[in-house]
């Protein structure tokens, strides 16, 4: 009997780099948004730091086939390194003449973390196999989100003490946690580089290759109904991040701060609902898990109309409780139905058809509350997360055969040519390989 991912001292070792990088970023995002809002006292321009936090996902294609075009422990390593030196721009930021500064690092940030996603997405496949890909998933988000608990309230402490730029220099720190754990780990991409070019289409062109993302989500049903559904509903859920300022100025009647408690809240729900996650995958399949993850965010942005801080603090277990199921069921959906040599592609397409329509809400929202009052916001997003949930609930897409690799519909130029077999690899030769 297996003794579960734990028992790979690879594993454990990358688990415990990227739970302390996480814990840098999770003191970090919040703590951009709130520096914003009190540069500018505008609800707007706060919000505007996760639009620039998004907008990297319209090149979730290019980053895909950069994931699946090189080697993933020197890229993942190389990508740390590089956003640990970025983020150190924000001691620079004096005053709301540096504002541009913030944007331009959570651009960079955003970028970065696209990157280091796809890559990391096909070393945990490779790692933990199929069988161990939703318990390895489940325990990386609630060991993550546990450290997080903590992340805001630090983040914005240090920032109310002492500044952003100690901020910035925390989280930087934190990269070198993710470096040390991959530079020890040992492995060998060499046969999954050879099969690149394969999934892309025999005789592929750049495009084929890029886009190949795409066609496998396509030709894989439970893939493409979670990811279009999702997709519609982030192109909603993403007004939240520039109303949450508003629920905690307008409604809760408090300073900018308080958001770190709401995120404290959310990150020890989320360790909570990580535990679980495994179990539900199990019980109810991916597309149930992703439908309750949803609802979840429904019912978490109809408590945010309310003026009562408990019931705030409730959306924020069910925003916790919504983000982790969500993350698990899409990234285990993802790993377990898709070959290794395409997972960097399939991590970037998914992801771009859901933090894509979210940045483009987000843009929405810092010009939409500025006009519209911030409930009937939340009320627009409680309907469309109760719609899209009841769609997987109701009418969840059945997982395929695990017997039976699905083969990408060939891309345009390729289409007089046979489609190419799609093999995965051996339970034995993933054991050789390890994730970030």
């Amino acid at each position: 009997m297996s003794s579960g991912p734990l028992a790979d001292p690879r594993f454990r070792r990358l688990l415990a780099g990227q739970a302390l990088s996480s814990f840098g970023d999770a003191a970090l995002y919040l703590m951009l948004g709130i520096w914003a809002k009190e540069l500018t006292n505008s609800d707007s321009a706060a919000g505007a730091v996760f639009l620039a936090l998004g907008l990297p996902a319209f090149l979730g294609p290019l980053v895909g086939q950069l994931a699946d075009r090189v080697r993933r422990r020197p890229l993942l390593i190389a990508t740390n390194a590089v956003a640990g030196v970025v983020v150190l721009a924000l001691l620079a930021v004096h005053g709301r003449d540096q504002l541009w500064i913030i944007y331009a690092v959570a651009f960079g940030y955003g970028l970065a973390s696209g990157i280091l996603s796809s890559a990391g997405a096909g070393l945990r496949k490779s790692l933990l196999g199929d069988e161990q890909a939703a318990a390895g998933n489940a325990m990386l988000q609630s060991v993550t989100q546990a450290l997080r608990v903590a992340a805001p309230l630090v983040g914005t402490g240090l920032f109310v003490a002492v500044g952003g730029g100690v901020v910035a220099i925390l989280d930087s720190a934190t990269f070198v946690a993710a470096i040390v754990a991959l530079v020890t780990i040992r492995l060998d991409e060499g046969k999954r580089r050879a099969d690149h070019a394969d999934h892309g289409g025999r005789g592929s062109s750049f495009r084929a290759e890029v886009t190949a993302g795409f066609r496998h989500i396509r030709s894989v049903p439970l893939l493409f109904q979670v990811t279009l559904v999702t997709g519609c509903a982030f192109a909603v859920i993403g007004l939240t991040e520039t109303v949450i300022f508003a629920v905690v100025d307008q409604g809760l009647h408090r300073s900018p701060a308080f958001l770190s408690v709401l995120n404290t809240v959310q990150g020890a729900a989320a360790a909570g609902g990580g535990l679980v996650a495994s179990l539900l995958l199990r019980r109810l399949g991916v597309a149930r898990v992703v439908g309750l993850a949803l609802g979840a965010f429904g019912i978490a942005s109809l408590f945010y109309m309310t003026d009562s801080t408990a019931l705030c603090l409730c959306g924020s277990i069910g925003d916790g409780f919504g983000l982790v199921w969500l993350v698990v069921g899409l990234s285990t959906a993802a790993q377990v139905h898709t070959p290794s040599a395409l997972q960097g592609r399939v991590n970037s397409a998914w992801t771009m058809a859901v933090l894509a329509p979210q940045s483009l809400s987000i843009a929405a929202g810092t010009w939409l509350i500025a006009v519209v009052d911030y409930r009937v916001l939340l009320l627009a997003i409680t309907v469309t997360m109760a719609v899209c949930a009841a769609m997987l609930l109701i009418r969840p897409a059945a997982a395929p055969d695990p017997a039976v690799e699905p083969v990408p519909e060939p891309a345009p130029e390729a289409a007089s040519e046979p489609a190419p077999e799609i093999v995965a690899e051996p339970v034995a030769e993933l054991a050789t390989q390890s994730t970030m």
